[in-house]
């Protein structure tokens, strides 16, 4: 394998709308290089890259930040209030689950 060409291949479920407007089956593959910190922002850092038509639906073109009715999860494990550099969980790594967005729903 040449230098640089080990991958981190992560699952990314997308909900539906999103899904749509990036014109891709429920849930993606995101491939990180290895040497790159497996967080929440190289994540969707290259998800906009390849899909660049979800910048700025799951978080915000200007600061980076979470949006606020977007959710992410792994597993049960709501990841949403997590700092955007802290490593995802091993099962996401290990592509034994699939780090989720969820589009939350406000209202009575």
């Amino acid at each position: 394998m040449s230098e640089g060409a080990a991958r981190i291949g992560i699952r990314v479920a997308l909900p539906t709308h999103l899904r749509a407007l990036a014109d891709v089956e429920p849930e993606v593959r995101v491939d990180l290089p290895w040497e790159t910190p497996a967080t929440a922002r190289a994540l969707f850092d290259e998800l906009e890259a390849r899909h660049p038509r979800l910048r700025g639906t799951i978080r915000h073109h200007d600061t980076g930040e979470r949006r606020a009715y977007m959710r992410f999860f792994a597993g049960r494990e709501d990841l949403s209030h997590e700092p955007p550099d802290a490593e995802l969980p091993e099962a996401v790594v290990r592509g034994k689950e699939a780090f989720r967005v969820v589009g939350a729903i406000a209202g009575g």
